[in-house]
């Protein structure tokens, strides 16, 4: 029986073509006016998963390798 992918995790990370997993800043919906200009930059980069996660993460998204 195959493994379903998991749609949520679908959606928050995403594969690079070297096959590292990335995800999106946290906190970029509201509040932003408020912070400064470095770290409003900063959001909008994706940063790699850490290590101890990726295992897991790919678990749920089998066809992520």
């Amino acid at each position: 029986m195959k493994i379903k992918t998991h749609k949520a995790t679908t959606k928050r990370f995403k594969v690079t073509a070297t096959g590292k997993l990335m995800k999106r800043t946290a906190g970029q919906d509201h509040f932003n006016a408020r912070e400064s200009s470095v770290v409003t930059r900063r959001k909008r980069r994706d940063f790699p998963i850490s290590k101890v996660n990726v295992k897991a993460i790919r678990k749920l998204v089998p066809n992520a390798r």
